[in-house]
């Protein structure tokens, strides 16, 4: 293994003819506050809230808040905002693989956003996000994102760096976990209870199914009076941020009408599920919100018996900073940043329900997580204080203040329950289904009913072409056409109860005649000298032999390796036959400098815009490994391959070496 690059000794050389705060803005050296996110706690003294506290009775604040110590991507100029750096935090990939989410959530749904005052580089930096992570772009001139005010006009409050900061976190979100959604935002005049309730008002009217609102005050006795006015919306998934001050209600997060959502930590682990997850706490004032309020009644479908008022929360997701999410923010921000808070969890679940599907026309959504509690990542670990009855701030298995009844594993927990007859009916998840075109299906979904005696009937939606599903369950048929589609199946008792569970089913191309066969990619080892028809970042195609020797030939391609802060990025767009099997395969040599645990040098592999692999310098090793993926649910259609590296600004190098590369199609 190379210790150190040729590279790298360049960025060394450069570092002697400049002052160390002059190398610190060209990315050569990290200040040394950087810390990698998930791998050291923020900390109090490491993040700050984005808005200030409230000052008076029915003043709320927004519950964002941003990593402090964690470095700033800048461009070769003196605060220079570098929109293409890579971010730390979680990105919509993460998310999508935590809580076991589509990555082409949302289509035909609007998520609302309401927050006080104006962002006006909300748009742009909207943009900058979805480009960066290879999201579909969501502009006011396509019509996927629109921004009001609270009374429905342009006419926009006035701008606030704070407040902008809890908008870029939470249409980033959006854009996470919903990404074909299209996004409304709606800025009150003020931090006021009265104007951000007129603006929940104004994003119902304007056909929002899912409003999602980062922000709390102190309860009152004017509280109910509130859920009245802008709260009581059925047929709407209105989420609530439980707070971010560690045990303790908050309100609108107490409503009896929203979906109240804490907070939890967030780690990468080697579990089945690749994750886990406790109750984010940081300290006695840091840490989800939760509690038992003490003006708002019990919904209905609460049962937790040491509460007598409705008790928060009902679910959550991750909102520990020190394992937060990527955010672009440039009003009042540098670009890149690493955002928590219960602000990032409510607008996560808010967009979960949006890719569940449309609530019940007559329905409170807070009730179906109630009615598949079997279909959450129960978090069982830690606390955000000292209380009795326990359960309100310690968690344990099933439900708990802190983190209510879980996190979402799929959508199921968060689709129309209809429990019109007193029942509920679960439906098991199949799992992904993977068939060839021209290939017959026979495949059995099975449900069951709270109640004896019950007959299910069954119905899916997204089923591919060529595919149904018979009342007893039993999907056949033969597939037609290739691709990825997204499918819901629903089990209805006689009560008129129902359940439903969602998968994912790719239909490949080898069912059918392949219309062109053979390796599809143009100068697949690089050996012409140049780059073409690949597309490179300069200097990517190399020929040093000693220091990166090729796998076969003389040429590779050699991303990163510099030991700074660097992008390499080597792509090539190719049509793949109708009818065929595809089969994406490369030889890759990773070697690295960097020592511990941490994966902070990555290299990420997509197809149009997905990511298919993922390396990082854990992953180095001695010699070239040959990686394949089957790409064959692309046939018929045209695919950019695209191989991105990443270097953070830590002085040892990563270097990511490709060669022979091969897409076959058969």
């Amino acid at each position: 293994m190379r210790t150190h690059s040729p590279r790298g000794q360049r960025a060394r050389a450069l570092t002697a003819l400049l002052p160390a705060g002059a190398l610190t803005v060209l990315g050569l050296l990290a200040p040394t506050a950087h810390a990698a996110t998930g791998t050291t706690p923020a900390g109090s003294d490491a993040v700050k809230r984005v808005c200030a506290a409230p000052t008076h009775p029915g003043e709320m604040a927004c519950l964002a808040l941003v990593r402090t110590n964690v470095a700033q991507p800048h461009a070769f100029a003196l605060n220079a905002v570098s929109p293409n750096a890579t971010p730390s935090g979680y990105g919509p990939g993460d998310l999508q693989s935590a809580y076991n989410l589509p990555a082409n959530g949302g289509a035909g749904q609007t998520v609302a956003i309401v927050d006080a005052q104006d962002d006006p580089n909300a748009e742009s930096d909207l943009a900058t996000y979805r480009s960066q992570y290879g999201l579909p772009a969501c502009s006011t001139a396509n019509g996927c994102f629109s921004k009001i005010a609270e009374d429905g006009s342009t006419n926009y409050p006035t701008a606030d760096t704070g407040w902008a900061g809890e908008i870029s976190l939470d249409l980033d979100m959006v854009s996470a976990v919903a990404p074909n959604a299209h996004i409304l935002l709606v800025e009150a005049t003020s931090a006021n209870m009265s104007d951000l309730g007129a603006s929940v008002n104004e994003a119902v009217a304007k056909g929002a199914k899912f409003v999602s609102n980062s922000y709390g005050g102190s309860e009152d006795s004017t509280d109910t009076t509130s859920d009245s006015q802008y709260f009581n919306h059925p047929g709407v998934a209105i989420t609530v941020s439980a707070g971010d001050s560690a045990y303790g209600a908050e309100y609108p997060a107490a409503s009896q009408y929203v979906t109240s959502v804490g907070g939890t930590s967030l780690t990468k682990d080697s579990s089945t599920r690749g994750w886990s997850e406790s109750v984010w706490s940081t300290s006695s004032t840091e840490g989800t919100g939760s509690g038992c309020s003490a003006y708002d009644p019990k919904p209905s479908w609460q049962t937790d018996s040491g509460c007598s008022n409705r008790t928060i929360s009902d679910v959550s997701a991750v909102a520990d900073p020190a394992t937060g999410v990527a955010v672009y923010q440039t009003y009042g921000g540098s670009g890149w940043n690493v955002y928590g808070g219960t602000s990032a969890s409510s607008p996560i679940i808010a967009s979960v329900y949006a890719d569940a599907g449309t609530p019940g026309a007559s329905d409170y959504p807070a009730k179906y997580p109630y009615q598949h509690t079997s279909a959450l990542n129960d978090v069982t670990t830690g606390n955000n204080g000292t209380c009795s009855p326990s359960y309100l701030c310690t968690a344990g298995p099933g439900y708990d203040g802190p983190t209510g009844l879980g996190t979402p594993n799929g959508l199921t927990a968060f689709t129309n329950g209809g429990s019109t007859g007193g029942n509920t009916v679960s439906v098991t998840n199949p799992g992904n289904q993977t068939t060839a075109t021209g290939t017959a299906v026979s495949l059995q979904v099975k449900g069951t009913d709270s109640a004896s005696g019950q007959t299910l009937s069954y119905s899916a939606s997204g089923l591919p072409a060529g595919l149904s599903i018979s009342s007893s369950g039993l999907i056949t048929g033969t597939p037609a056409t290739a691709g990825s589609n997204n499918v819901t199946v629903t089990a209805k008792d006689t009560t008129g109860a129902t359940g439903t569970t969602s998968f994912t089913w790719t239909v490949t191309g080898s069912g059918g005649t392949c219309t062109g066969s053979g390796q599809l990619l143009g100068n697949p080892g690089f050996e012409t000298g140049s780059a073409s028809p690949w597309t490179a970042t300069a200097g990517v195609i190399n020929s040093d032999t000693v220091s990166e020797p090729a796998h076969s030939g003389n040429y590779d391609a050699w991303l990163d390796g510099y030991g700074s802060a660097h992008t390499d990025t080597l792509a090539q767009t190719v049509s793949v036959p109708a009818g065929c099997k595809a089969s994406f395969s490369f030889w890759l040599h990773i070697d690295t400098a960097k020592t511990g645990s941490t994966a902070s040098d990555k290299l990420t592999v997509t197809a149009n815009g997905t990511t298919i692999a993922t390396f990082s310098n854990l992953n180095a090793n001695n010699g070239y490994v040959q990686e394949t993926y089957d790409l064959s649910a692309y046939a018929g259609k045209s695919v950019t391959l695209q191989f991105k590296g990443v270097e953070n600004s830590s002085s040892a190098q990563t270097s990511f070496v490709i060669d022979d590369t091969a897409l076959n199609a058969s």
